[in-house]
């Protein structure tokens, strides 16, 4: 049976008039059932953060070592990245397989959170991938965390900071594996946040020349160097832990959905930064 979507433990943040959304799958609930939110209380197990990606989530270029900065221990993490990597490439060049042992080896004292986040390189043609091919790719990935004991989660590609000329917005050069990562979320009943809506509405936020800051160098506008790793995993962090414009989350707060997702509770993991977020979530520059 096909699930419904659920959208109270992510954000809908509103920049410059653009709707975000990120939404994760639960069961379907029967009708003599109250849509209220059904809380559990949070775990005791710290959490481990494993990221599987391309250079937008690697060292070096990427979002990744950023996010890990904010973790307070005993949680901790892992940046698997790999520059040029694409959802087959990173299986077949055994990267994948070290995220999955990370997994295995820690589920029983961690709680285990695989970030998947892809797109970049599936796209192009050299690839060999179709959208079809990239979204079953994401839906096998996102299996076998499950399998391996650990929660997935699928991010949608960090947009690049490309503006065409004449045009005020920037590109909207992913929009395909966007679609196709989220459709990969509902079918594989997945979590997963829109880091590509999040990431194109701050961008658009701050414009064409106050978002060339975060470049790794000045004419590179996919990838970021090290302020907008920390810029862009902080964004990340915030949507994990259900953080939008008006939104703040609590540590330890009941913020869990019937099949236990613990956005809440993962505030008591990362480092309050409260500056740097509120001028994400309000578009300034952080």
């Amino acid at each position: 049976m096909r699930s419904s979507i659920v959208t109270a433990w992510l954000p809908v943040a509103l920049l410059n008039g653009a709707t975000v959304s990120a939404a994760h799958m639960s069961k379907p609930q029967s009708s003599s059932r109250s849509n209220s939110i059904e809380c559990t209380a949070c775990g005791t197990k710290p959490g481990a953060f494993f990221l599987a990606g391309d250079s937008t989530t690697a060292v070096r270029g990427g979002w990744g070592d950023g996010f890990l900065t904010f973790l307070q221990s005993p949680a901790w993490g892992i940046n698997y990245g790999h520059s040029g990597a694409t959802t087959a490439s990173f299986v077949a060049g055994g990267d994948w397989a070290k995220v999955i042992s990370s997994v295995k080896n820690n589920t029983a004292k961690a709680q285990c959170f695989v970030t998947i986040q892809f797109g970049h390189n599936d796209q192009k043609e050299k690839a060999g991938i179709s959208i079809a091919k990239f979204q079953s790719n994401l839906q096998k990935l996102a299996g076998e965390v499950k399998t391996a004991g650990g929660i997935p989660v699928l991010l949608t590609p960090l947009t690049r900071r490309s503006f065409s000329s004449g045009k005020s917005t920037v590109d909207d050069s992913l929009h395909s594996e966007r679609l196709a990562t989220i459709a990969a979320a509902k079918e594989s009943e997945t979590h997963y946040i829109d880091l590509n809506a999040a990431s194109m509405a701050y961008v658009n936020a701050l414009g064409k020349d106050k978002s060339q800051v975060f470049n790794l160098d000045p004419s590179d506008r996919t990838h970021l160097n090290d302020h907008g790793g920390v810029v862009f995993g902080r964004m990340v962090a915030d949507l994990l832990m259900g953080r939008n414009q008006t939104t703040k989350p609590v540590a330890g707060s009941c913020a869990t959905e019937e099949d236990g997702f613990p956005s809440g509770c993962l505030a008591q993991w990362f480092k309050p930064d409260d500056k740097m977020s509120d001028a994400i979530w309000q578009g300034l520059p952080a």
